[in-house]
């Protein structure tokens, strides 16, 4: 594939050799980071978010003790789990721009993937200081300012969403942009939450929304976390990522010319933006062409989101060791 500045590809033909009785070929197609014009704008992008809201967070930890407000510190809890997940998110991606070395040679892709995980684990924690402060607000209810509460929600609006839009357009390149983006996002319409809520106590009187509030918040942070926790674990446990069907992939390769059979199929995320495949080719008759490795790269980059792709050309006339073993 020609180089561009966001991807490039490269395909590599291997003399067909004698190896336990089978012919062997190999196709690599490789696929990088983020486009280089676009790391700079994503670092300055972390590095605001991460001050304005970090400052945003300790307005909201202090008023939420001075306006006696649940659904205040709630709001400042996960957002304060947010700070430390965008911290994370941003090292991982740094890291993701160091180049591979003898010790690490697939680089340090992996870091995202313990990004998003430690990113899971900061929103439980949260959650659970959510709720706690939620059932002390239940059992000793207090009158909150809630002209204060609608006032510094409103400033976390705008924080929100105005960082959020910082990472819009790079959001479908990589795991932990795109989380960043939607936490962001979804803090903005907790934070507009809140203000509907302080609106109707300062009319009503109605304590008891504050800390319903500040559960019914824990309990939407609970469900988007969930996901962002299952799809973590799994790419740390080397799985299919969630939007790949092996199958599909595999009905993909027994459509090449020539190809009669596979087995040792893998695919596997190697960070939150890369993913790798691994695959074993019987191809009795036919020799893959430079031009046709090309065409497999391009396709399984193009249909299936698969950068990284290692496939072994066997002629089938001997036993498939790999079959029960990892090869």
């Amino acid at each position: 594939m020609p180089h561009s500045h966001q991807h490039h590809d490269h395909a590599h033909d291997h003399h067909a050799h004698d190896h336990h009785g089978h012919a062997h070929g190999h196709t690599h197609g490789h696929s990088h980071t983020l486009p280089v014009n676009s790391q700079g704008k994503t670092n300055l992008a972390f590095l605001i978010a991460i001050l304005g809201n970090f400052a945003f967070t300790l307005i909201e930890i202090i008023f939420s003790y001075l306006a006696h407000s649940n659904s205040l510190l709630a709001d400042a809890a996960h957002n304060l789990g947010d700070v430390l997940g965008l911290i994370f998110s941003w090292i991982a991606l740094l890291l993701l721009q160091k180049s591979p070395n003898a010790k690490f040679s697939y680089g340090f892709k992996k870091t995202s993937i313990i990004a998003s995980l430690i990113n899971a684990l900061i929103l439980l924690s949260s959650i659970v200081l959510i709720f706690r402060e939620a059932a002390e607000k239940f059992i000793h209810p207090s009158v909150i300012n809630s002209l204060d509460v609608m006032l510094i929600a409103f400033i976390g609006i705008l924080i929100n969403s105005g960082t959020a839009l910082l990472f819009i357009k790079n959001q479908h390149d990589d795991l932990n942009i795109r989380g960043a983006f939607l936490h962001l996002l979804y803090d903005a319409l907790v934070s507009f939450g809140v203000v509907v809520t302080a609106g109707i106590i300062y009319f009503t009187h109605w304590e008891f929304l504050d800390p319903m509030i500040g559960v019914l918040i824990g309990l939407m942070i609970l469900w988007g976390t969930w996901s962002l926790l299952g799809k973590s674990i799994s790419l740390i446990m080397d799985g299919v990522p969630q939007d790949i069907e092996l199958r599909q992939v595999e009905a993909y390769l027994l459509n090449i010319d020539g190809v009669s059979e596979i087995h040792d199929l893998h695919i596997w995320g190697l960070s939150t933006q890369e993913n790798a495949l691994t695959a074993h080719l019987i191809m009795p008759t036919i020799i893959l062409t430079d031009n046709q490795r090309h065409e497999i790269n391009q396709d399984l980059k193009n249909k299936f989101k698969i950068n990284h792709v290692t496939i072994q050309i066997e002629r089938g006339d001997g036993d498939h060791d790999c079959k029960e073993h990892s090869c």
